[in-house]
């Protein structure tokens, strides 16, 4: 796999023991293998779903604590959803409420999301979602800031045609960054007829604890379908 330099935290406060448990004990059941000498292009997403069943395949990169990862999966159990988060809190928090609510139809990538990115059949997915992340506010850090056109590329590897990108964000520096990254993307096409249309939460997007708090300022809500 190729290298990458990751920037960000893996680790918070010492966890709780339910917490602890969940990540040495089911993790290892949901986590996604992804082997040093895979070829990139090569991870059909139903090898991530033994139990096989699921007519599609969603991803959300940087889940936080798994708010709406989890709810979209209790919402859609006929889809396999996989959640990229090298944070191992957030992901802590995900495994205890899939235990709670007894989801099943998540995997977990536990590292650097452009690992599965790389790694990810071409034309795989139908949906991806990239909420609230990093805004890396310093200009000497806009480097860091996940959306890139290397990433966007990535993303329309991945996307079938007509799949759909989410993206959102309260920070209004980092909003006009990806809209104007992802707007001249030839692979996108924005899904906005009028101001509200990105400015309020659509019905079938649930809210994250982060967005709820809506720290920065006014949140944004864009849609872009792969063309």
């Amino acid at each position: 796999m190729q290298g990458y330099k990751f920037y960000g935290r893996r680790h918070g406060r010492r966890m709780n023991a339910a917490r602890e448990t969940a990540v040495t004990e089911d993790l290892p059941r949901f986590a996604v293998d992804i082997p040093e000498d895979m070829p990139a292009d090569s991870l059909a997403p139903a090898a991530c779903f033994p139990e096989g069943g699921y007519q599609d395949y969603w991803l959300e990169v940087g889940f936080g604590n798994g708010e709406h990862l989890a709810a979209q999966a209790a919402a859609h159990p006929g889809t396999g959803l996989i959640g990229c988060e090298p944070f191992i809190n957030g992901v802590a928090a995900l495994l205890t409420s899939m235990a709670k609510e007894k989801i099943e139809n998540i995997r977990i990538w536990p590292d650097d999301a452009r690992f599965l990115l790389d790694a990810l059949q071409s034309g795989s997915l139908s949906k991806i979602f990239l909420l609230h992340p990093d805004p890396w506010p310093k200009k000497r850090h806009h480097k860091r800031r996940f959306i890139q056109t290397e990433t966007l590329d990535a993303f329309a590897r991945l996307l079938r045609k007509g799949g759909e990108l989410r993206i959102a964000t309260d920070d209004a520096d980092l909003a006009n960054w990806m809209l104007s990254k992802t707007w001249s993307h030839p692979a996108f096409d924005f899904q906005a007829d009028c101001a509200d249309d990105w400015r309020q939460r659509p019905d079938d997007w649930p809210e994250t604890r982060y967005g709820q708090k809506q720290l920065a300022g006014q949140p944004v809500y864009f849609r872009f379908l792969r063309v």
